[in-house]
């Protein structure tokens, strides 16, 4: 049976937790009644966090450095007392073009932050959720990392990676308590998919409206989904109304069946 109350007074991490997608999830927590600790790589958009919600403490962190992670898991120590949830948010667009296009570090740049970060924050939680109440880890993919995307290769390797990341960390501590899901959000509305968009006219040679008719209409619903749908679906896998939920891939995208 589920208990409302059941993500008071959880301790939760949120990376890049200060603006668009991850601002919502923490936002959420928050009113549920947790305590969160968000980390971000931009100093004003923490400054931002901490004016609008200040219960929330907030961290500098680039979650591709291993000793910017080391030093966010200390500030969890303090500031949490240990670990209930991590939200493995943190994400970039990558570039976009065909591959033959692309620099080596723009590839290595995506699945840094991509996936690489996600190992680095999964590996310093792990100890700390064995310790934890209704421990979870929940792994920010796409879409693109269950289809494939034109244009945006580093993208889509790096959410697909994070799935196979997703499904053998469930089986590697399901023996611990500690469920682990992937959340696969659509199109997303915001000005990060509005660059994204920009960034593939431009590519194309396509007007930016076509190209943004295409974002729309790729989803049944013919609406790209919102930063609130995300944070709904987190808070659902973190809550005990998945208790029974992991290894799962969630998708938030509208019935998505094809990206453009």
């Amino acid at each position: 049976m589920w208990n409302g109350n059941s993500l008071a007074g959880q301790r939760v991490l949120v990376t890049a937790g200060a603006s668009g997608i991850g601002l919502e999830i923490a936002r959420g927590f928050a009113a549920a009644g947790a305590r969160v600790l968000a980390c971000d790589v931009q100093q004003a958009s923490l400054d931002e966090l901490k004016r609008e919600l200040p219960a929330i403490a907030g961290r500098l962190a680039d979650v591709s450095s291993e000793e910017d992670v080391a030093r966010l898991f200390d500030a969890v120590d303090r500031e949490l007392g240990g670990l209930d949830v991590l939200v493995n948010n943190a994400g970039v667009a990558g570039p976009t073009g065909g591959v033959e296009t692309l620099s080596l570090a723009d590839w290595e740049r995506t699945l840094a932050v991509n996936i690489t970060g996600q190992f680095l924050c999964a590996r310093l939680a792990v100890p700390r959720l064995r310790q934890g109440r209704n421990p979870s880890i929940v792994n920010l993919s796409s879409a693109a990392g269950h289809l494939g995307m034109p244009g945006r290769s580093p993208y889509s390797a790096s959410k697909w990676a994070v799935i196979g990341f997703t499904k053998t960390l469930a089986i590697e501590l399901g023996k611990d308590g500690i469920r682990v899901n992937a959340i696969l959000p659509g199109a997303v509305d915001g000005p990060r998919i509005r660059a994204v968009i920009a960034a593939k006219a431009e590519a194309l040679g396509k007007p930016l409206a076509e190209v943004t008719r295409s974002y729309t209409a790729q989803s049944a619903l013919g609406r790209m989904v919102t930063p609130g749908d995300i944070a709904n679906m987190v808070l659902f896998a973190a809550s005990d109304l998945a208790a029974s939920v992991t290894g799962q891939a969630l998708a938030v995208d509208g019935h998505t069946q094809a990206l453009s």
